[in-house]
């Protein structure tokens, strides 16, 4: 059962889950004990200092593909408890509930295969190439799709039928071209950061056509999509109905891409 700790202060993270119940600190080469114990330190990290842990515990759950009803049955405890926490309405949690929480989301994810946990491996241990990657930066707190169409001066093109004001994350600005021609299938998931819940902006696009392919052909998809340099009108209509297929978000801007960075990197 999930109980709520006494401990509720923000402290040392990185002291308590090496002294608490949350993981073993290892040292050592990229393991696959180590790279779920330093994703566990980032992902409890990141709730526990967050002004929001209710929405980034939602995050790291919708992150890892489980149910609201999957956690819970797994900690043994009623959907309520998960839903109260990522709503606010119950208490920020403590130390004690996120390493259960955190652990039992890596725990639900080996009994599936390690898929995600692998798919992190990447961000844990390697940089990004920056002639492909302007700029790839994370949100503590939510970023509504429609406050980002209004910072960009984005044309919405498509939304979710089922969730109009999306929640994101965080962003990525790539090179279309270099990123189809030059990142290996298995790399293209590096692109999502901590977050599949983000923007992926595209430049250097001519038409959209082939990077909203890409994402077709890719399990992971993004929760919003970018056109960089493309107006609405000049959007390929095979671009425009895998993002109706797929259910997601997609826009354009003309705004200039250092411009644009400096704009959300500031948000």
């Amino acid at each position: 059962m999930l109980t709520t700790s006494s401990n509720d202060d923000v402290v040392f993270v990185r002291f308590i889950l090496c002294a608490g119940t949350l993981v073993h600190c290892m040292q050592g080469d990229n393991t696959d004990s180590d790279i779920k114990n330093r994703l566990a330190e980032k992902m409890a990290g990141e709730i526990t200092l967050s002004n929001k842990p209710g929405d980034v515990m939602k995050k790291w759950r919708l992150n890892f593909d489980v149910a609201q009803s999957d956690l819970s049955t797994f900690l043994d405890v009623s959907p309520s408890v998960i839903s109260d926490y990522e709503s606010g309405r119950r208490k920020s949690p403590g130390t004690v509930i996120v390493s259960k929480i955190v652990n039992a989301l890596l725990d639900i994810d080996e009994q599936r295969g390690s898929k995600k946990i692998r798919a992190y491996e990447n961000m844990i241990s390697e940089s990004y190439d920056k002639k492909i990657v302007f700029d790839i930066h994370e949100y503590t707190s939510p970023m509504p799709v429609t406050e980002l169409a209004d910072l960009i001066e984005a044309e919405i093109i498509h939304t979710q039928k089922t969730e109009y004001d999306k929640q994101l994350y965080g962003y990525t600005v790539v090179d279309s071209l270099k990123a189809i021609l030059e990142l290996p299938s298995y790399e293209f998931q590096r692109l999502y950061g901590w977050s599949t819940e983000r923007a992926m902006i595209f430049t250097r696009v001519s038409t959209g056509r082939s990077p909203l392919v890409a994402i077709r052909v890719t399990s992971l998809k993004p929760g919003a999509i970018v056109l960089h340099g493309l107006k609405g009108k000049d959007v390929d209509p095979i671009a425009r109905k895998i993002a109706e297929v797929e259910n997601i978000h997609l826009m354009s801007t003309m705004m200039p891409v250092e411009s644009m960075i400096e704009i959300l990197q500031s948000r």
